[in-house]
């Protein structure tokens, strides 16, 4: 059989199978499916998602309601869009929606869901999560590395004040100090030189390496809603993840191999730790794989570094963009921490409006704006609706924080609506209030939800409290361009590029002895 010819009939059993799931679902008595545009033949909803699908599926909602009803290929979808069906799926029927659907990025790039992102929910997600919780994320942990993270914050700093008049690509050097961190706390070592970023192109690579990631993870990849099609990566979708999976792994392969050689079983670096619980049987007797250490470091090092270094460059954007708030904020600093040294972790607490200006960058630029996809392990009812064994969840973090009827002129910068006494006074972003949930919520809330807290505000805090920040050419701040690129992140669409002014004594910005 020619390879047209099989295609020819792959299409047709297509078809066959799509119908007779269109007839299973009419045939079906009890409860009706949730709104939701009318499917196209095969492909379903997939050309309603666009090429943002946060921003389309948000408009769609304003039609449908905020529980809407999708068929993407043969996939039933369902999508959350406001704070009260989110609380649904995420609170009353967690455990219905723990695990995750299979899709080609999960398995091409993340190990075949040997990772903590993806895992199926069981004894060995249950085991990451454990082992990411107890030696990685907890409180213990993140004190024992703030010295860390406070001296590659510090190095930053300096690296702008080399660069004296320069225009700062600020993305690019919050991405370099991310890693930096990250890499002093998982492996013992900088990954990138000594920090400062210059014209690194190990660090140029690594950060295109890890958009990437986040650019196709993003992808409504056709094979993963119709099977029967996926052989064909129509979107050369696979093949992309399949050669950019070959450049991690050989990235984390000579990282682990070099590690078993070189510690001499001190365990001063939390993959030491890691290597180190191979050996040692968990609650359900499970054990710790090499496959399953480097997928946990590609989780840290692409989910742990880009989103915290995207949020923070969403964060200045927006200041630059609002002088009277950033001034706000850069007298609450100069009141706690003064200008003869750098902000501490320590600081953090005492600093309210900073605090509110966070919630508010993660409000309206939420690092993951679709949340990334759950499955009904059973069918249920959410609201009077029938949801399917088997439906992809998609809860809309993006529009949810967006909603007009949860805040008061939802478009606009306004970090006041977090201070005590306003409205929002009440509302964490921790996953309890469903207002704003950037880092999800119930089981599979994001590991690294504590440590991403404090890395946004600590960097958010220093770069305020370090700099004054200038638009190239003249640009006026109200004309600074705020478009997004979609991804599984949230990324700008142009990067934030600056001219830096130093505002603090200038010993500040010299290394210490």
């Amino acid at each position: 059989m020619s390879s047209f010819s099989l295609i020819l009939v792959t299409i047709a059993i297509a078809i066959f199978v799509y119908y007779l799931l269109n007839l299973r679902t009419r045939s079906s008595r009890g409860l009706p499916l949730p709104p939701g545009p009318k499917p196209w033949p095969i492909i379903g909803n997939l050309p309603h998602l666009g090429t943002v699908p946060h921003h389309s599926l948000a408009d769609m909602a304003r039609t449908y309601g905020p529980l809407m009803h999708l068929r993407l290929g043969f996939v039933d979808v369902v999508v959350a869009a406001s704070a009260s069906v989110a609380a649904q799926f995420l609170k009353a029927h967690d455990a219905n929606f723990s695990s995750r659907p299979p899709n080609s990025g999960a398995k091409h790039i993340a190990y075949n869901y040997q990772d903590l992102v993806f895992a199926p929910y069981g004894s060995r997600w249950r085991m990451l999560r454990k082992i990411s919780s107890v030696h990685l994320f907890s409180g213990k942990a993140l004190d024992e590395f703030r010295h860390v993270r406070q001296e590659e914050v510090a190095v930053l700093i300096r690296a702008i004040a080399n660069e004296k008049s320069k225009l700062v690509n600020l993305g690019q050097l919050l991405n370099v100090c991310t890693v930096n961190a990250l890499g002093r706390v998982m492996l013992g070592r900088r990954v990138f030189g000594d920090g400062s970023g210059g014209g690194d192109a190990k660090a140029d690579e690594f950060k295109s390496m890890v958009v990437e990631v986040m650019v196709l993870a993003g992808v409504f990849n056709i094979g993963d809603f119709i099977p029967a099609l996926e052989w064909l990566d129509l979107q050369g979708v696979a093949a992309k993840m399949k050669k950019l999976h070959k450049r991690f792994d050989a990235f984390l392969t000579t990282i682990v191999e070099e590690h078993k050689t070189n510690t001499g079983g001190q365990h001063k670096d939390m993959l030491s730790t890691l290597l180190s619980l191979k050996e040692v049987a968990h609650d359900e007797g499970e054990k710790l794989t090499d496959t399953e250490i480097k997928a946990l470091l590609l989780n840290m090092f692409t989910a742990g570094t880009d989103t915290s270094s995207s949020t923070v460059e969403w964060a200045i954007a927006e200041l630059i963009r609002h002088p009277k708030i950033l001034a706000q904020v850069q007298q609450e600093l100069d009141s706690v921490v003064g200008r003869d040294r750098l902000v501490g972790e320590l600081d953090l607490a005492q600093l309210t409006y900073l605090q509110a200006v966070v919630k508010e960058t993660f409000r309206l630029h939420p690092s993951t704006p679709l949340s990334l996809p759950r499955m009904a392990a059973e069918s249920c009812e959410i609201n009077g609706y029938h949801i399917p064994k088997g439906s992809t969840l998609l809860v809309n973090v993006w529009a949810i924080s967006r909603d007009p009827k949860q805040w008061t002129n939802p478009l606009e910068f306004r970090p006041e609506r977090f201070l005590p006494g306003s409205e929002k006074a009440h509302v964490d972003i921790k996953g309890n209030d469903f207002e704003v949930i950037p880092f999800g919520a119930g089981r599979r809330i994001c590991a690294g939800m504590s440590l991403g807290l404090r890395m946004v505000q600590l960097l958010t805090a220093t770069l305020v409290h370090a700099y004054d920040w200038d638009l190239p050419d003249g640009l006026m701040p109200e004309k600074l361009n705020m478009d997004e690129a979609y991804g599984l992140t949230l990324q700008r669409a142009a990067p934030l590029m600056v001219h830096p002014r130093p505002r603090l004594s200038s010993h500040v910005y010299r290394a210490s002895s």
